[in-house]
């Protein structure tokens, strides 16, 4: 059976609509579709296909004709659902081969639609709504960021286990997954050991002791340092900790943490003995003395990976796994000197405060102000610490800070050892070794000469696979003077060897513990997807740490974050809440199908004073926002004073401007009443205005006509030869085009017309020649039909013809019906208005109706003709933006390679610029404009205020430019930026109507 679907006024190119039929037959169900306009042409095809059915038959030559042959009407709702999706989106994506570069998350997601990890390296200040925001869009989350508070890791933690993803991190430095090296990470072997840890060089150090062990890693899950506290309760080691028990690769479970809240602590270790796996677990602190069960609890790191190597090579765990140390020591140091820790690595560092405060019964580890220990001499440090990395890169990446701290404890005459941790990989100083080695031999040198001791003591975290080479780091410490260990906790032990202490470590055995296994909670899909495929990674912030994803087999997207609003917190707060409530999007969407629905009509030409009610007095029209007279720009002005001589209100320029200066007329912007005006956007009663039609709803707009070029009213000029046009404008032309029209039933249709304008190189602000050939087709033969004098008819069609910018205003004006009827939706964010008045740039958006936003214009850059400089130019000026509000203008700048040069700028490739740069700050593309050289992707549309003050891209505005001085004239082209101020006033009042907090 056949079924016709005709979608009204809806022109596409031919070409794409075969591109669409083939997607079309591709359906289940489907015997024979066929889409196509309805022209004489096409019924043809139709009736030879066997396709054309009576409302087919009867369809106009600018509708879309649906024919489907199916025996199954539902399926006609699946065809139209394509084929919206089809014409939303003609683009043509090529695929690349290598990692892609975009500027926000949904950019990323549509790149990389199957993302399931977001990678976070920015800024802490920002990172808990960017985070959120990635949690809300489905990805698991590794944060390399640090300095986000408790408050907010807790509720970020706490929505990722109930959306049933993972949370890693803040503060998460190194990670494996997959056996992908993610953010601080060395090159590991991959295995069938499994590792969850609330520390990143405790990983770090545990794996690459795997690695040189013989053993291998799969996934190395950070957490960040604070999971175990009370506050987050552990909410990533619980769910990773499951996920690794149902992960069958993973052989054994390792565990490690920084000093965990002790109720948190025995709640895992109560989980861990749920698990059917052996765990080895590290809560670093404590002492052990024995192993529970198949919970084998080690004391250092170097403990943990010898003990998880032989559970994952099937051998007996051993009672000790303590070695001697590399170094004979003849001569302790004296007692009163003492040992101090630069670490990079916070775990690493709290192992060295542990072992060392046990030795010398300094009490409790402490974490305060970056400090791990701080008794009696004896400190170690933790650089990578909140305190020492906010506005700073991480010691691992810069080695100022410990450069800095080396020369400040080797000033002291009481240190006797300087412990370090040198720590490769991914991610990590190209060459940490060679960094520090100048400022090592300086200290042992000074040292020296003041007859001291300084001992340098170094552990090298890496594997023979990182970048850095590992051999070569271990080489240049010790070529500085440098005593290299092979573990971090045998570099401690030599420190306390230097102090004459032979720390020693006692036995462990296993001591059955009795323990009811408890139900395991169940794992979510996105965990699962995690943990058994290779990971698909948003990587937003540092570029570098995509190399180890994509050169071990993961795939990677590189989103280029920078922070909203230009980092102003006040307005990312706005920005945040304003994305919070779903009704804006709704009211967004509302005003974006209102837009692309929108059936403009030129159906009239009539004086503005019979349409235009407030015209009937001494009153003028204007562009932009409300202004003044006194307060109006040189060519305002001209114009005034020439609409007040057409008028006849005055005989004269000066009793003209006397009577405008003395408040004798009345002004109002021509937004105010339906109306638009380009450049002055003076307009007064008895010049002819085009009416246009929205037939969505009724919506009437006006504007007056193209004067053409040269000395014109519309850039201030106000000579007799103006004034003679504008009266042959007045008693022929808008005469003459009324009549036309009304041969025309129903009006001239300008989507079909902008549609057909667009494929051929306008982009309807600067370039209007083919749209107004088209028109000049269009109007010709009712010209024609006309029973009129045929000097008149000629003077007016060649007045058309020589105009190429004629349909400029007739564009101005179906740009406002779109705009108004969008504008009957009173709620959300797009921007219904742009406009100057030379003065002042201002916007109104949706939401707030017709309050206006305004803040100072500026001057337009571009080209001027000879003998004019920007020295001349006035600022920008007139109601023609309304091209750029509904989506063309400079919006569409591919559209119109041919002007590119004209308005200053440059070649195609920066024309394509332009629109990929303003189509980041819309919400939709208009498919009813599908532009060529775009790659067939429709117009612009809809302008989010949000977004603007987001990126801070602000629309690129198409102009004319004016001298600044009246009756001069148009001295180049060019463009202009609209102020961001504008939109930013409209997000904030907006916000302020919601009730959101904008102080």
């Amino acid at each position: 059976m056949l079924y016709t679907v005709i979608k009204k006024n809806s022109y596409q190119d031919s070409i794409n609509l075969m591109l669409l039929t083939n997607s079309i037959n591709t359906i289940a169900g489907i015997t024979k579709c066929s889409i196509m306009m309805g022209t004489a042409a096409n019924k043809d095809i139709l009736k030879n296909g066997g396709l054309l059915t009576a409302e087919a038959e009867s369809a106009a030559p600018s509708d879309m004709v649906i024919v489907v042959e199916t025996a199954d009407k539902q399926i006609i709702e699946t065809v139209l659902s394509e084929a919206d999706k089809f014409l939303n989106d003609l683009a043509v994506k090529t695929k690349s081969t290598g990692i892609e570069n975009v500027t926000s998350l949904d950019a990323a997601l549509e790149e990389m639609p199957d993302a399931n990890l977001a990678l976070f390296s920015i800024p802490g200040e920002y990172a808990a709504d960017e985070i959120e925001k990635a949690l809300d869009k489905g990805l698991n989350v590794f944060s390399f960021t640090d300095n986000i508070s408790l408050e907010d890791e807790v509720r970020l933690k706490k929505k990722a286990h109930e959306k049933g993803l993972l949370l890693m991190g803040p503060d998460c430095g190194t990670g494996i997954i997959s056996s992908i090296p993610i953010a601080f990470t060395n090159v590991v072997k991959p295995g069938n050991i499994g590792i969850v840890g609330a520390s990143g060089t405790g990983i770090q150090e545990v794996t690459t002791i795997i690695d040189r062990l013989g053993g291998g890693v799969v996934h190395a899950i950070g957490t960040g340092g604070r999971d175990l506290n009370e506050a987050v309760n552990a909410i990533t080691v619980r769910d990773a900790i499951l996920g690794l028990e149902l992960h069958e690769p993973t052989d054994v479970i390792v565990v490690i943490s920084k000093p965990p809240a002790p109720k948190v602590r025995d709640e895992i270790v109560e989980l861990l003995h749920s698990l059917s796996k052996p765990v080895v677990a590290i809560f670093l602190g404590e002492k052990p003395d024995h192993h529970e069960g198949n919970v084998y609890l080690a004391h250092t790191l170097e403990e943990t990976a010898k003990i998880a190597v032989d559970l994952a090579k099937n051998r007996t765990v051993k009672p000790n796994y303590i070695e001697e140390i590399n170094y004979e020591i003849k001569t302790p140091l004296a007692p009163e000197k003492t040992v101090k820790g630069l670490y990079s690595g916070g775990t690493l560092g709290a192992e060295a405060a542990m072992l060392i405060t046990e030795a010398l019964g300094l009490g409790k580890l402490i974490k305060q102000e970056g400090y791990l220990l701080n008794a009696k001499g004896y400190e170690i440090m933790d650089l990578g610490d909140d305190i020492y990395t906010q506005g700073k890169p991480h010691p691992m990446i810069d080695p100022e800070v410990r450069i800095n701290k080396i020369r400040e404890y080797a000033k002291d005459e009481n240190t006797g050892v300087i412990l370090l941790d040198c720590v490769l990989g991914y991610g990590s100083h190209p060459d940490m070794a060679g960094a520090l080695a100048g400022a090592i031999k300086k200290a042992i040198q000074t040292a020296k000469e003041n007859g001291r001791e300084l001992y340098f003591v170094a552990t090298v975290c890496g594997t023979e696979h990182d970048p850095q080479n590992y051999q070569a780091a271990i080489k240049t410490l010790k070529e500085c003077g440098v005593l290299v260990e092979e573990s971090n906790a045998k570099t401690v032990r030599l420190a306390l060897k230097l102090k004459g202490i032979d720390f020693k470590e006692a036995d462990k055995y296993v001591v059955e513990k009795q323990v009811a296994k408890k139900a395991l909670p169940e794992v979510s899909d996105s965990v699962i997807d995690l943990l058994n495929s290779k990971p698909r990674i948003v990587n937003i912030g540092l570029a570098s740490f995509t190399e180890s994803i994509l050169t071990y087999g993961g795939s990677a997207v590189q989103y280029d974050w920078k922070p909203a609003a230009g980092g102003d917190k006040r307005l990312i707060k706005i920005l945040n809440a304003l994305a919070k409530i779903a009704e804006i999007e709704t009211a967004n969407n509302e005003v974006i199908d209102r837009m692309k629905s929108s059936q403009p009509f030129l159906i009239d030409v009539v004086p503005a004073k019979s349409v235009i009610e407030i015209l009937n007095n001494k009153v003028l029209l204007h562009a932009g926002p409300p202004i003044e007279y006194k307060n109006m720009t040189g060519p305002m002005q001209g114009s005034c004073i020439g609409a007040v001589l057409f008028e006849g209100w005055a005989q004269d320029e000066n009793s003209a401007r006397e009577l405008l200066e003395k408040g004798g007329v009345k002004f109002s912007p021509c937004h105010h009443v339906n109306a638009v005006g380009p450049m002055g956007g003076i307009t007064s009663g008895n010049m002819p205005v085009m009416v246009v039609e929205n037939k969505l709803d009724g919506s009437i707009a006006y504007c007056i006509m193209n004067e053409g070029i040269g000395k014109v009213l519309r850039f201030g000029a106000y000579s007799e030869e103006v004034l003679t046009r504008l009266r042959w404008m007045r008693d022929s032309l808008g005469p003459v085009l009324s009549q036309a029209l009304k041969r025309k039933e129903g009006g001239l249709n300008l989507n079909v017309l902008i549609a057909k304008a667009i494929t051929m190189g306008d982009e309807f602000h600067q370039r209007n020649i083919a749209a107004s050939l088209i028109f000049l087709k269009e109007i010709t033969p009712l010209i024609t039909e006309l029973d009129i004098d045929q000097k008149e008819k000629y003077s007016v069609i060649k007045f058309l013809a020589d105009t190429d910018q004629f349909f400029l205003n007739v564009m101005m004006a179906a740009g406002k019906s779109i705009v108004d009827c969008a504008r009957k939706v009173t709620s959300g964010t797009v921007v219904t208005t742009m406009a100057r008045n030379g003065q002042n740039f201002g916007v109104r958006i949706s939401g707030m109706g017709d309050e206006w936003f305004t803040a100072p214009v500026n001057t337009p850059n571009g080209l001027y003709f000879t003998g004019y400089s920007e020295e001349d130019a006035n600022p920008d000026i007139g109601d023609s933006a309304i091209t750029e509000t509904v989506g063309v203008g400079a919006m569409a700048m591919v559209a119109a390679p041919g002007v590119t040069r004209f308005v200053g700028a440059g070649g195609f490739h920066d024309a394509l610029k332009v629109s990929n740069e303003m189509d980041k700050i819309c919400i939709a593309n208009n498919s009813n404009w599908s532009i060529p050289t775009w790659d067939f992707k429709g117009a612009c549309l809809g302008i989010d205020a949000r977004k603007v003050v987001e990126t801070g891209i602000t629309p690129l505005i198409n102009t004319g430019i004016a001298h600044k001085n009246a009756g001069v004239g148009q001295i180049g082209a060019g463009t202009v930026r609209a102020p961001l101020a504008c939109f930013e006033k409209a997000v904030i009042a907006y916000a302020k109507k919601l009730g959101i907090e904008v102080e």
